[in-house]
């Protein structure tokens, strides 16, 4: 390990790491993180900054490329395929996060990583392998960028990057010497800003497109000779002396090969940003325990991290179903009202006079527990006043999806067979044909077309 260089160490295990040197039950995580991954993606089909980012793909790239753009089951090259996969994905707010980097791996890892794989015709356990290496290296750095850099950066995008070049470069068969110029190249890349939230743009999908986009060219541009910063991420001008105040290098090589953070990866239960999810477990146990309706309830308060507040709190009268996801009141309302935050209730209720009533009656306060256990730990609390005077609270410490509050493989299933079915994106036979060859993956000689 080179103490005073971290992202040299970080190259060398993304170049040098092998299948067989991956834990079984982290192989299998991996499956399921792509399965997950793979619904998605389908359950962003016809949203717009989605159609217009796979539009623009399909405009830019030659038709009939190798790789698949799954939302159109149309074919293009590497790079478009996963710029339009990563939009997609990134859409429903169903897909992966881990929660001490708040980085959603799988939106920017298995887009570069599914069509370097088809172009180059890899394997399933090639393509399993470079899945891991992009979420240990793209954790890390988010982890290693600290929470500084997410108060006004979309970590995804950023950190994105440098976790789609290793995932690309390891599928290329990058020496560590080309990885360590990937990351350079990828760094001097990275990019996204949280003020598109306060307007309901449309840039969220643009940063894992554009983040997928530019670490796999990094990967490709990297096996061809072209050289990147060394130092580009803990460098006198690199990322870190940009875009943070609270680096810390030894993030990057963390227990390297011992430590699986993927692993440690969560899965979304509801339709909504991560940051909600806390408080919306929590408000579910009160509601059920007491046998409340949405009417018996003057006043909800949900105790949060600070994230939560500097995320969601821009988000005061949400004018999209996409930027409802980001209202703690909308969220905590379609608990309420409707008994679930899932993808139908927002797409259905989200402007409903009831749930705009009840989201007038949430706020959010900072509370040093819950601060200070973040974000290696997201808990929820919540605070109930109903209308006959009552004062009820609840707490929950994993989050559902969390590693130790996790979905079985069943759960996972059922979920991917509901994105896929949520705006036509595959039918269940061909969900099923996925999920069958997922579960095989490290078997398959060739990645081949998903969707015929």
């Amino acid at each position: 390990m080179h103490t005073d260089h971290p992202g040299k160490t970080l190259a060398e295990f993304a170049a040098g790491l092998n299948f067989e040197d991956i834990p079984v039950t982290v192989q299998r995580r991996t499956e399921e993180l792509l399965l997950d991954w793979f619904a998605c993606a389908l359950a962003g089909k016809g949203a717009p900054p989605v159609e217009m980012i796979a539009r623009y793909a399909e405009r830019m790239g030659p038709v009939g490329g190798p790789c698949e753009i799954l939302v159109h089951r149309t074919r293009s090259s590497p790079l478009m395929a996963a710029m339009a996969n990563a939009a997609a994905s990134h859409f429903a707010e169903q897909d992966d996060v881990h929660n001490g980097s708040v980085f959603h791996p799988g939106t920017v890892v298995f887009p570069p990583a599914l069509a370097a794989a088809q172009a180059l015709g890899a394997s399933g356990a090639e393509l399993l392998t470079a899945a891991v290496v992009g979420y240990e290296v793209g954790i890390r750095v988010g982890e290693f960028l600290g929470r500084t850099h997410y108060r006004i950066f979309h970590t995804t995008g950023t950190a994105g990057t440098f976790a789609a070049a290793a995932a690309a470069g390891r599928l290329l068969h990058l020496p560590a010497v080309k990885m360590l110029h990937a990351f350079g190249s990828a760094g001097t890349q990275s990019a996204g800003l949280w003020e598109f939230l306060r307007e309901a743009a449309d840039s969220k999908q643009l940063h894992t497109a554009h983040a997928a986009g530019a670490g796999l060219s990094a990967a490709y541009l990297a096996a061809d000779g072209l050289t990147g910063a060394s130092r580009i991420l803990d460098g006198l001008q690199g990322l870190a002396a940009g875009t943070s105040s609270d680096a810390d290098a030894s993030r990057l090589t963390d227990a390297l090969g011992r430590r699986w953070a993927l692993a440690e990866t969560s899965f979304k239960y509801h339709a909504s940003c991560r940051h909600t999810h806390p408080a919306a477990d929590a408000l579910q146990q009160v509601l059920a325990a007491h046998e409340l309706r949405a009417d018996d309830v003057k006043r909800v308060t949900a105790h949060v991290h600070q994230a939560a507040i500097d995320v969601l709190g821009p988000v005061t009268d949400p004018l999209t179903v996409h930027q409802s996801k980001f209202s703690m009141g909308t969220v905590l309302a379609m608990i309420s009202v409707h008994g679930s935050a899932g993808l139908a209730e927002f797409d259905a209720h989200y402007r409903d006079p009831a749930v705009r009533a009840f989201s007038a009656r949430v706020a959010m306060a900072l509370d040093p527990e819950v601060e200070a256990a973040y974000p290696a730990r997201w808990i929820g609390k919540v605070q109930v006043e109903t209308f006959d005077g009552r004062r009820l609270t609840a707490r929950v410490d994993e989050p559902r999806g969390d590693p130790g509050n996790t979905l079985s493989r069943e759960q996972i299933e059922d979920k991917a067979l509901r994105l896929g079915a949520y705006r036509d994106g595959a039918r269940r036979e061909d969900m099923q044909r996925v999920i069958d060859l997922v579960w095989r993956l490290a078997d398959v000689p060739r990645i081949p077309i998903l969707l015929t």
